[in-house]
C-alpha cells in the first residue's frame, strides 16, 4: 500500500469521534481537583465495601483495658490500635470503616428520595404548567424559605429521632433544588422541535415528560445530586451531633462526633479524626461535583 493510500486512511481515524465516555473522561480529568476527590470517594467506597475484610476490630467491641489509647504515632499509643480507641475502648479506626458505611447509604438515600420527588414535581409543573405549576412551585418557595437544617431539626423533632426520620427529613429539605431545576429544563426543552413534532404525532404526555424530555434534563440534576450527597453528609453528621440522627453505639461519623464531645480537650484523637473524615469526604464530594458540572455543561465545552 503506497503513502498516498495510507494517509487518508489516518486522517479518517484521526477524524473519527471519540465515544462519549471518552469524551466525557478527557473533560473531566482536565480538572485535577476532581481527580483527586474522584480518588478519595472511591477509596471510602472501598473500604465501606469490605470493612468486613480490612478493619482490624469490630466496631462495637470494647477494650476496657485500653480506655482512650492514643494513636500509634502518640507517645503512650500502640500499633494494635492505630488511630487510638474511644471513651469506652473501641477501636476508631475500625469505626470509621463501618461508619463509612453508614454515612454513604445515608447519603445516597437521602439524595435518591429527593431527587425522584424533584423529579417528579419538577416534571409535572414544567410540563402542564397552570395552577398545577402555581401550587408547586409556591409550597417550593415555602420549604425553600426556611432555614434547610433548622427545618430537618424540626422535623426530626416532631417525628422522633431516628435514623430513618433523619434521612425523611433532610430529603424534604433538598427537595426545592431538584424542583426548581428540573422545572427550569423542562421549560427549556419542551419548546424545542422535536417536542413539538412529538406532540403532532398523538405522543402520550406520559411518554414525552419521561421518555422523550427527561434524559435532556439528566445533566444538571446528576450534578446537583453529587453536590447535594456532600451536603446529605454534613448535615446527617450534624443532626447525629446533636442526638437527631443514628444512635449509639452505630458508628456513623456525625454521632461518634457526638460521643465524644466530653473528650475534647483530654483526648483530641477522639474527635479529631472523625472531623477530618467528614471534612475530607464532604470536599471530595463538591470537588467531583465542579468536575462533573465542567464536563456535562455544554457551555463550557470550549
Amino acid at each position: 500500500m503506497t503513502e498516498q493510500q495510507v494517509a487518508p486512511e489516518k486522517q479518517l481515524l484521526a477524524d473519527k469521534p471519540a465515544s462519549p465516555l471518552r469524551d466525557f473522561w478527557k473533560k473531566f480529568s482536565k480538572n485535577k481537583g476532581a481527580v483527586v476527590g474522584l480518588f478519595w470517594v472511591a477509596s471510602v467506597v472501598f473500604l465501606a465495601a469490605f470493612a468486613d475484610l480490612i478493619a482490624p476490630y469490630s466496631p462495637i467491641e470494647q477494650y476496657r483495658d485500653f480506655i482512650l489509647a492514643p494513636p500509634a504515632f502518640v507517645d503512650g499509643g500502640s500499633w494494635q490500635f492505630i488511630l487510638g480507641t474511644d471513651g469506652v475502648g473501641r477501636d476508631i479506626l475500625s469505626r470509621l470503616m463501618y461508619g463509612a458505611r453508614y454515612s454513604l447509604v445515608i447519603g445516597l438515600v437521602i439524595v435518591l428520595l429527593s431527587l425522584a420527588m424533584g423529579i417528579c414535581l419538577g416534571l409535572l409543573a414544567g410540563f402542564f404548567g397552570g395552577k398545577i405549576d402555581v401550587a408547586i412551585m409556591r409550597v417550593s418557595d415555602i420549604l425553600q424559605s426556611l432555614p434547610a437544617l433548622l427545618l430537618a431539626i424540626a422535623l426530626v423533632a416532631v417525628l422522633g429521632p431516628s435514623l430513618l426520620n433523619a434521612c425523611f427529613a433532610l430529603a424534604l429539605v433538598y427537595l426545592p433544588h431538584y424542583i426548581r431545576i428540573t422545572r427550569a429544563s423542562v421549560l427549556s426543552e419542551k419548546m424545542r422541535d422535536y417536542v413539538t413534532a412529538s406532540k403532532a404525532i398523538g405522543t402520550p404526555n406520559l411518554r414525552l415528560m419521561v421518555v422523550i424530555i427527561l434524559p435532556n434534563c439528566l445533566a444538571p440534576l446528576i450534578v446537583q445530586a453529587t453536590l447535594g450527597f456532600s451536603n446529605a453528609i454534613l448535615d446527617m453528621a450534624a443532626l447525629g451531633f446533636l442526638g437527631l440522627g443514628a444512635q449509639p453505639p452505630l458508628p456513623e461519623w456525625g454521632t461518634m462526633l457526638a460521643t465524644a464531645r466530653e473528650f475534647i480537650q483530654s483526648a483530641w484523637w477522639v474527635v479529631t479524626f472523625p472531623g477530618i473524615v467528614i471534612l475530607l469526604t464532604v470536599l471530595a464530594f463538591n470537588l467531583m461535583g465542579d468536575g462533573l458540572r465542567d464536563a456535562l455543561d455544554p457551555k463550557l465545552k470550549n
